[in-house]
């Protein structure tokens, strides 16, 4: 599970860069212009709604579209998710099927798609992305052993979740509902168009609660062409969230339990356990924040 997960990043990043791009074009100015602080992270509020306006015009036309917006409105709103500004979390994730550990602080700008990780047991070991390049600033290899280019997204992408299906690339498709745990839920698959990120051969399944709307249940598989030839991919993987927590207005998980999806379309073998914590929105934080640091490593290549 340790190599498998961390491929997603490369989905969340087209879906943000694209949207960002998307926003560039369709604000009522530059950023260097009067009223808006290039030095902070925070985007004016005009820019927030027109975001907020043109994912629900889209969204709407579609049944499949409707129940992400509407679970998006259950978790606290989008336009709520974009105007706290960066968030702050931990993220726990410890595969049990040998793989590598993964414990970090980590704080996410989800307006540009940048990314700073700190070791949960030494701050100073530190990782990102700054929406260009990634880098690592650690004493040795084995502070990190994994790809931190792959995982400094693929957490957000995760805790983000319904907020981030609204991007350039992304389609949606209503399926039949499901029973799982004497629920009720609305399904929607989620795929990608050709050219989309690394991996556009991914597609998730998700369940959302008919009655309170919320999502519960992510399926997903990983097709990252740098492990799997055209068309092959690990089998499907059943993560179900529980507990909950509300920050600001927007409602978390605390848990995500990953399995191998049995036969019956349900969960098999439990192979990763997840705790979301210590969550925080940042709406003042500057921008130099995810800058490179002076003593990190600039990596190259994926």
């Amino acid at each position: 599970m340790a190599r498998k997960l961390v491929t997603l990043t490369f989905i969340v990043l087209l879906i943000i860069l694209g949207c960002k791009e998307e926003n560039t074009k369709n604000t009522e100015g530059d950023a260097t212009l009067t009223g808006i602080d290039s030095n902070s992270v925070k985007v004016p509020k005009s820019w927030v709604d027109n975001r907020v306006a043109k994912a629900k015009e889209k969204l709407g036309t579609s049944d499949a579209g409707k129940i992400v917006w509407d679970a998006m409105e259950a978790h606290g709103g989008l336009s709520r998710w974009f105007s706290n500004g960066p968030i702050s979390f931990h993220f726990n994730y410890q595969p049990l099927d040998g793989g590598e550990p993964r414990n970090t602080n980590q704080v996410v700008d989800s307006w540009s798609a940048r990314a700073r990780h700190f070791s949960a047991a030494d701050s100073t070991q530190q990782f990102g992305w700054d929406g260009k390049d990634a880098w690592v600033k650690a004493k040795d290899s084995t502070v990190f052993n994994y790809n931190t280019r792959f995982w400094s997204l693929t957490p957000y992408f995760f805790i983000g979740q319904p907020f981030v299906l609204e991007g350039k690339g992304t389609n949606l498709e209503l399926l039949d509902q499901v029973e799982f745990k004497d629920n009720l839920y609305h399904v929607v698959k989620v795929t990608f168009d050709s050219g989309t990120g690394d991996a556009p051969d991914d597609y998730y399944v998700l369940y959302f609660n008919t009655r309170s709307r919320k999502l519960e249940v992510i399926r997903y598989i990983v097709s990252y062409p740098g492990y799997f030839e055209k068309g092959k991919h690990l089998p499907e993987k059943f993560m179900e969230l529980s507990g909950q927590q509300t920050v600001d207005g927007i409602m978390f998980p605390e848990n995500y339990k990953t399995y191998w999806l049995n036969e019956e379309n349900k969960p098999g073998e439990h192979i990763t356990d997840i705790k979301l914590s210590e969550i925080k929105f940042l709406p003042d934080l500057e921008s130099s924040y995810f800058v490179v640091p002076k003593d990190a490593k600039v990596l190259k290549g994926l």
